[in-house]
């Protein structure tokens, strides 16, 4: 079923047109990298041959089928495999932040907790390397990632507890270290991930079917790489928590366990070259790209000149939310870099270095960040959305600023600064009105920015 975004958003705006359009581009957008739909366009079967993505793997008679995946998105696209295999499946486990109303038939679903991970994860995933162990070569593999899946999918090595796992997680997540730093600790902390679950696995063949929540799709980042060969060390791992001064705060075991790792003393995670990948297969079948040029496209129907600008914007959110506040201001000006109707669309993932005690998300923080840049602009709006539907901590995907922003607030007697140092986007733009909502959209390719500037007549 189309995700849709709760229509309160449109009502008692100046901008609500330019808002109505922004919607109709973010559930197109959506509906381009909804899971069911780019998994089921990957894989299908003819006789006895999975096809996928132009491969063919032989489901010969005593083939073992083991479905196992972890991610916001794969029990949808495990119903694809159930709808493609039927009873040709052996076994099969997913791990889910949110479980789907029609239960599967013969995959299991676990809930989990995220962003930090939990006991229930910790037990879905000791029982998803259970599946994998004692296979052989005629047997098939089929892991359905998505995003979430690093924090889905916990199993602390020996010698470290969950709770251990937990701060080290939240840390991180609070420093600002982007997605790849973490996982290049949360990695050398694991026995699954880091190309550990393909080590697990061999000599059985893989398929791993990949919804990718990483700027640039980089394969050993996604859901920390459990099939892919992992480029980092422990001494990277160290290296991280180092520069975000976070060495004397983790729990000890943590720092302990990776000081053995980099003197030699524990096994490090298996390296391209390693035979355990030879028979994996990994296909991308949905990204931030998707869902981008997808809302490009959609904008231009809408009748506006689409720009898509860049799918790997980083950094700090509430110096992207300026960034992207000057652009509309250059379009607005100049008709550079796009002329009006304009519709400029970038994608990506911010980080938020935690200061406050306050109520927000990354998205939430390029909004209220952008909203000083666009205070006064007549007929422009910027939109930052994360595709899950879930920014940060709230039960907001996101939010919409235009040139009153700043003053509704004000008005209500908010001060957006000091929202703004504390953390604390969410209560001020919950009271104006400027929230996205859609609830869980069982997909996640990372987050979608827009930029919406039209003349309007004097």
């Amino acid at each position: 079923m189309p995700v849709r975004i709760d229509a309160r958003l449109l009502q008692r705006h100046d901008t609500a047109d330019l808002r109505g359009d922004a919607v109709r581009i973010l559930e197109c957008a959506l509906d381009a990298v909804d899971a069911y739909t780019v998994t089921a366009r990957a894989v299908r079967l003819a006789g006895d041959t999975l096809l996928v993505d132009g491969s063919a793997f032989s489901l010969r008679a005593g083939t073992r089928v083991i479905v196992i995946g972890a991610g916001k998105a794969s029990a949808p696209m495990a119903r694809v495999i159930e709808d493609v295999l039927g009873d040709r499946i052996t076994a099969g486990l997913v791990i889910v932040k949110t479980a789907p109303a029609s239960p599967l038939r013969r995959i299991a679903v676990r809930e989990a907790t995220h962003p930090l991970p939990g006991p229930a994860g910790e037990s879905a995933a000791a029982e998803i390397l259970g599946l994998v162990c004692d296979l052989t070569t005629d047997d098939l593999v089929i892991f359905l990632i998505s995003g979430g899946a690093s924090a889905l999918l916990p199993l602390p090595r020996q010698g470290i507890t969950l709770e251990d796992k937990v701060r080290t997680t939240d840390l991180l997540l609070r420093s600002g270290a982007d997605i790849t730093e973490i996982n290049a600790v949360r990695k050398h902390l694991s026995r699954i991930k880091g190309g550990q679950l393909a080590r697990a696995a061999f000599p059985a063949r893989m398929i791993a079917l990949v919804i990718s929540d990483i700027v640039g799709s980089p394969l050993d980042a996604i859901a920390s790489g459990p099939t892919v060969a992992d480029p980092t060390t422990y001494a990277d791992a160290l290296g991280v928590l180092a520069k975000y001064q976070l060495t004397e705060r983790v729990p000890p075991a943590v720092l302990a366990a990776l000081r053995r790792g980099a003197a030699g003393d524990l096994p490090e995670t298996p390296k391209p070259g390693d035979p355990a990948f030879a028979s994996v297969h990994l296909v991308v079948v949905a990204d931030n790209m998707t869902a981008a040029r997808a809302a490009a496209a959609e904008a231009e129907r809408l009748g506006y000149r689409a720009l898509l600008l860049s799918t790997y914007m980083e950094g700090e959110a509430r110096e992207v939310g300026r960034v992207l506040a000057g652009v509309a201001r250059e379009v607005a000006a100049s008709g550079q870099p796009v002329s009006q109707p304009a519709c400029v669309v970038a994608g990506g993932e911010t980080t938020v270095t935690v200061s406050g005690e306050g109520r927000g998300g990354r998205n939430q923080e390029v909004a209220l960040g952008a909203a000083r840049g666009l205070a006064g602009l007549r007929s422009a709006l910027i939109v930052s959305f994360a595709t899950d539907g879930v920014d940060g901590p709230t039960d907001a995907a996101g939010a919409v600023v235009d040139g009153t922003t700043l003053e509704r607030a004000r008005d209500r007697g908010l001060d957006p600064v000091r929202h703004l140092a504390e953390n604390d986007a969410y209560p001020l733009l919950e009271a104006i009105g400027d929230l996205i909502r859609t609830g869980p959209t069982n997909t996640n390719v990372n987050d979608l920015m827009l930029i919406l500037c039209k003349e309007t007549a004097p």
